[in-house]
């Protein structure tokens, strides 16, 4: 079982990786139009939970946990309708996104407080 700060670790250095995947990806591996796309938004939305996480905030592992299946869901849908590097880069952000959400539940988990 891991410890809660090496969950802690391991959950920003995989949403690092996805912030990096989503923006490379929307801006220039494949995008959806040339020259890039407003969907490399989405990478920089993630920026927002990053802090917290690296504080270690409780209460910011449970609302990622509830954002973080928006980009499971992007990555299964594009990842069995798309082909080529597209559907490459949608398994990554499936996988991705659920280290992302088992580590958030075992944090929250961890650390929760007896009665």
């Amino acid at each position: 079982m891991l410890t809660a700060d090496r969950l802690r670790y391991l959950t920003c250095a995989t949403l690092t990786a996805l912030i990096f995947l989503c923006i490379f990806w929307e801006g220039w591996l494949a995008p959806l139009r040339p020259g890039g796309s407003w969907l490399i938004l989405k990478g920089a939305i993630l920026l927002a939970p990053l802090f917290g996480l690296l504080r270690g905030k409780r209460y910011t592992y449970k609302w990622l946990s509830l954002l973080i299946q928006f980009y499971l869901l992007e990555g299964l849908v594009r990842g069995t309708s798309d082909s080529g590097l597209t559907q490459t880069l949608a398994i990554a952000e499936t996988l991705l996104a659920l280290v992302i959400f088992i580590c958030c539940i075992a944090f929250v988990r961890q650390t929760r407080q007896t009665a």
